[in-house]
């Protein structure tokens, strides 16, 4: 027996804090290995169709040893320089929160450098722990930008559109990945079947295409434990092919790592080289999917897969199929399968055609997430999003998304049938998305992390000098399949700005046709409003004031309910908001009136669907914050929330200072207000549609009557979204001239 207690319980911590520890290795590790399938795909398939694309056109008739080691070394020091130092090194680091990709970016310079697209905002929102807005001293660069922004609006809306055409580029992708690596794979078989005639190779990869986009409903935990050994599986066999080339053909293919050979290929292949470069940045394709997929994993997951599995492996392949090809020029156009050895081509085909479908996974998962933050950002139509993993709230799935992408995949595989012309488009999409975010990390490094403005500099310049290089040889291939991504990315650009654009209007018609509520009251003898039993749910979206909804709500129904909460649902610049700090609720007019209203906080990689029940939740809070008003809840302005902590209640407690009659009177409203959520909860939603004034331009009027109308119509409405059942809702029709 231990007669010393306190030397137990630290015998006992340590072993917890050991066992916890030894979980979360084991928790980095799993993900790591999950990511595998889902993270990586795309790069780990790229060995199938860069030297291809290199070599076409005029290059071809380069085809000797200067050319081929000049091009293993650009593939080298672009995949070493852009997806280990700039993405896994630096990139990583600046995550919000844990989420990666282009708006994550966007969002971390929002709320350092007051650049916030959405509307109400307040300062309660500041003091959010996911703001992270630390303590620093303002450098002087920094400082000047934020002041430069803050006057010049112009500047913020072209720097919202910056950000959607590297957006839209982003979902461009993933329209071409699964499309390039399908067909690049199930092309293979034509080395052994020559006869096969190419409509049935496209067949193919459209049965192929369908199926992957399947599968996605099953979420990307699923997904990942499916893909996670294929991908394993093809990185142990490219890199050990990779290895069996090196030693039999050349294994002094190493010297080829020299950049002295970048300068040579240039200076011996001139502009022939230089357009080349549209097919070497494909080794890199998949990297700025990586950083959209951090919200599916973790920073330190992500990078220990690649840094320890991925990297080498393809660095290996990479050196293999170019030292089989310093002996075998003549069949640079069809290396990768040629460079396979006779015993092991077909159990390598399979593995490969698995891994393509495999490697369209990480572009599908980064545009579900590229989606849901424009969502929530107010620059895509309302979409059903479901979450797929009770672990990650980061994994998520776009029914309608999904089937979109499938549609368009499909069009370009039966449109261009050829895997060079996919290239170029492949290849001038990912290199403007790296661009856009190169020139974000610039900003962070300079707004966020609050470094001196030579090392922005320096980052912008080192890595956009290589993205700049890459994006003007991919330019000179529009003609031939580059157009492909710069269509699709206008299509969605000036959707999502339209979409933004006429949210914002219909904002500011809310805002600016407010009804006062004293003017409701005052005037109800006169319009013979009576109350009713239950509560009213009133949907709107201001957080302070009347919207003009309810106002044509009791003009033509001169009738409210018992108990009225004016409910806002908004969204703010963070990934996740907790439980705890979802509601803020505040009164509206005097006690007797019983009138509410609840701001209901989002972030933007949050779900609307609730994991309570949302009434039971709110009636709730308001009996709390009903009992508790006068004690913590001082005198607001209409811009002034508190959020309902859980201290206050404990608080309460010890308080005995509070008048027994004050007591009672909030009991009976708290009484009252479980009184009404008994008789029924009635959802009151504004129908809304907007059209242009009749002085409007005729691009606003097409933007508005036209394509906004299109996608309004076509979204999920609010209640759908909310799971409103039917028989509790309540629409007031309104049309909204902007």
């Amino acid at each position: 027996m231990n007669n010393n207690p306190s030397q137990e319980n630290v015998e006992t911590e340590g072993i917890s804090s050991k066992n916890v520890k030894n979980e979360s290795y084991r928790s980095v590790l799993m993900l790591a290995y999950q990511s595998l399938g889902v993270v990586y795909g795309d790069l780990s398939t790229s060995p199938l169709y860069v030297y291809k694309t290199t070599f076409s056109g005029k290059l071809s008739l380069h085809e000797n040893d200067e050319e081929i080691y000049g091009v293993l070394s650009f593939i080298f020091w672009t995949f070493t320089l852009i997806a280990l130092f700039k993405y896994v090194f630096i990139v990583m680091s600046a995550d919000d929160n844990g989420e990666g990709g282009t708006f994550a970016l966007y969002s971390l310079l929002c709320r350092h450098a007051r650049l916030c697209i959405l509307p109400n905002q307040e300062p309660a929102d500041e003091k959010l722990s996911a703001y992270e807005m630390k303590e620093s001293l303002e450098t002087r660069p920094s400082a000047a930008l934020k002041s430069f922004f803050q006057l010049h609006p112009s500047f913020r809306k072209g720097f919202l559109v910056f950000v959607l055409f590297g957006t839209s580029m982003a979902i461009g992708d993933g329209v071409l990945t699964p499309a390039i690596s399908v067909l690049s794979a199930v092309s293979g078989v034509k080395h052994k079947i020559t006869g096969l005639h190419e409509n049935y190779v496209v067949l193919i990869s459209c049965v192929v295409l369908v199926g992957l986009f399947s599968l996605q409903h099953c979420g990307t935990h699923k997904v990942s434990f499916m893909f996670a050994p294929i991908i394993t599986t093809w990185l142990v066999s490219i890199s050990v092919i990779g290895m069996y080339n090196i030693i039999k053909w050349n294994p002094r293919i190493y010297h080829a790592l020299s950049p002295v050979y970048m300068l040579k290929f240039l200076h011996s292949t001139g502009v022939e080289g230089w357009i080349s470069l549209g097919g070497v940045v494909l080794s890199i394709t998949g990297v700025e999917a990586m950083f959209a997929d951090l919200g599916h994993f973790s920073t330190l997951s992500i990078k220990i897969a690649f840094t320890f599995i991925v990297y080498p492996s393809l660095i290996l392949a990479y050196l293999g199929e170019a030292a089989f090809l310093s002996k075998h020029h003549e069949d640079i156009q069809r290396s990768f399968y040629k460079a396979i050895p006779e015993a092991v081509f077909w159990p390598v085909f399979v593995v490969a055609t698995f891994a393509s479908v495999v490697g369209s996974q990480a572009v599908i998962s980064a545009t579900f997430s590229l989606v849901n933050q424009c969502c929530a950002l107010n620059c895509f139509p309302h979409v059903k999003t479901m979450h797929t993993s009770n672990q990650i709230c980061g994994q998520i799935y776009i029914p309608e998304v999904n089937w979109m992408l499938m549609c368009l995949c499909l069009a370009v595989t039966i449109g261009l049938r050829d895997t060079n012309m996919l290239g170029h488009a492949y290849g001038l999409a990912v290199t403007i998305v790296m661009f856009v975010s190169t020139c974000l990390m610039a900003l962070v490094i300079l707004i966020v992390w609050k470094q001196r403005l030579i090392g922005a500099i320096a980052f912008f310049m080192f890595f956009g000098s290589i993205e700049l290089l890459y994006i003007s040889a991919s330019i000179s291939k529009v003609h031939e399949g580059g157009w492909i991504p710069v269509v699709l990315s206008i299509l969605f650009m000036c959707s999502m700005y339209t979409w933004y654009y006429g949210t914002m209007k219909k904002h500011e018609y809310d805002d600016e046709n407010k009804v006062s509520m004293n003017r409701i009251l005052s005037s109800g003898p006169s319009l013979g409003i009576v109350r009713v039993p239950g509560i009213g749910l009133i949907y709107t979206n201001l957080i302070s004031g009347v919207s003009a909804v309810f106002g044509h709500f009791v003009t033509t129904l001169p009738a409210f309910h018992q108990v009225l909460v004016f409910v806002c649902i908004k969204y703010v610049q963070v990934p996740h908001i907790d439980e705890e700090h979802r509601l803020l609720i505040t009164r509206v007019g005097p006690k007797e009136c019983n009138m509410f209203r609840c701001i209901v906080r989002y972030g933007y990689r949050d779900l609307l669907q609730e994991n309570y029940d949302f009434e039971n939740r709110l009636v709730f809070s308001l009996m709390q914050y009903v009992e508790t008003e006068d004690q913590f809840w001082k005198p607001m302005t209409p811009c002034e929330y508190e959020p309902l902590e859980q201290s206050s209640y404990k608080y309460k407690a010890t308080n005995t200072t509070v008048d027994d009659r004050e007591k009672s009177t909030h009991s009976e409203e708290a009484m009252l207000i479980m009184r009404a959520k008994e008789s029924g909860v009635t959802y009151i939603f504004g129908h809304c549609s907007v059209k242009a004034k009749k002085s409007s331009s005729i691009l606003k009027k097409l933007g508005i009557d036209i394509v906004y109308a299109f996608l309004n119509q076509n979204c999920r409405e609010p209640e759908a979204l909310l799971n409103v059942p039917h028989t509790s809702l309540l629409e007031v029709g309104m049309v909204y001239y902007v």
